[in-house]
């Protein structure tokens, strides 16, 4: 029996049953292409393109290297573990970190932040190729083919208890910001784990409300990827807002099969044609600013609200800078993106076509 995928399965019978009670979904603000992407995700991840994967992998290696097949059986669990769950876990960060700055995975890994709502069954809205070339779950294919097995199973339940718990609105970390004498405690767990706290801040539609961080929490199951990497943001806060800025509401079959299946909707990344097109303003904006308020000034060039923000960086290595001024003040803002002294203009604009 596969008592690994049992004791997942029963962990996320648990949770949907615990977090039904809650009222998640009668009071959900998900629509039906929501709900249809979160079920047909699970469902194609568990039948389809997991399983492909571990079949796909084991014919090719028995034909291509059948003496690999159970060479490290007798490694010691001590050693097979950390190295597998590790090895897994880093190159989770780096394939999500990838998804949020190029454009074409980001497409498939849109699905994921589309929706209004967090909830366990988050874990699994994802396009199906977005999942077939997830290349961690491939690597752990490999390892057990090589005779890691117990390793995998035993990773595989540990990671899937933190990505839950991080997904689930039960929110279990918050008794640990609730009382002062957790607090020496939820330092280190934050740092260490994904929190509730810390990945909810990842699905945040916007960095805008100063909780949410869309550009970065990328960790899956180590928080201490992100800490090392540069890109965590911890305020011990939920964001109220989720999902993607300016989304058009994409058909359910559009978000979960693209690019077989592209979206009908004007102006929809994953519509057929689309092209991102950059802003086209060139010329400094003078504006008149106010202290203590803050501004995110557009780094990417494709927002079309300049100077300013509007969530079009998703798909590029471009992240928004917040800026707040101690005093009022008239600022240049640059438009044409090449300054060397960002967000204002240093008359860049000036050498372009030269």
């Amino acid at each position: 029996m596969n008592y690994d995928s049992l004791a997942i399965a029963s962990l996320l019978l648990l949770l949907i049953f615990v977090e039904a009670l809650a009222g998640l979904y009668t009071n959900s603000k998900r629509s039906r292409d929501d709900w249809w992407i979160e079920i047909m995700g699970f469902v194609h991840a568990s039948t389809v393109s997991k399983p492909m994967i571990v079949v796909v992998t084991a014919v090719l290696m028995a034909a291509t290297v059948p003496q690999l097949n159970g060479v490290y059986s007798d490694l010691s669990l001590w050693v097979s573990l950390p190295f597998v769950v590790l090895t897994d876990d880093l190159i989770q960060y780096w394939y999500h970190r990838k998804a949020h700055e190029w454009k074409w995975l980001w497409n498939l890994h849109r699905p994921h932040h589309s929706g209004p709502d967090m909830g366990v069954l988050v874990s699994f809205k994802e396009n199906i190729f977005y999942v077939m070339i997830i290349p961690n779950i491939w690597f752990l294919a490999v390892v057990t083919y090589m005779g890691m097995g117990s390793a995998v199973a035993i990773g595989l339940v540990a990671k899937y208890i933190i990505i839950f718990g991080a997904h689930s609105t039960l929110r279990w970390d918050q008794w640990l910001y609730k009382y002062s004498f957790l607090h020496p405690l939820a330092w280190i767990i934050e740092r260490t784990i994904s929190t509730p706290a810390t990945h909810f801040a990842h699905h945040g539609k916007s960095s805008k409300d100063g909780v949410s961080n869309p550009t970065g929490n990328f960790s899956n199951m180590f928080f201490f990827w992100d800490i090392l990497h540069g890109t965590a943001l911890i305020t011990r806060q939920y964001p109220v807002e989720f999902g993607i800025e300016k989304d058009p509401k994409d058909h359910w079959a559009a978000q979960l099969y693209w690019p077989i299946i592209k979206s009908r909707k004007p102006g929809s990344e994953i519509g057929e044609g689309y092209h991102r097109k950059k802003s086209g303003v060139n010329e400094p904006i003078r504006m008149d600013v106010v202290a203590d308020k803050v501004y995110w000034w557009c780094a990417c060039g494709y927002s079309s609200d300049q100077p300013f923000c509007n969530g079009s960086h998703n798909g590029t290595r471009y992240k928004p800078l917040r800026i707040q001024f101690e005093k009022d003040r008239t600022v240049s803002w640059c438009t044409c993106k090449q300054t060397k002294n960002p967000p204002f203009c240093d008359g860049s604009h000036l050498q372009l076509g030269q």
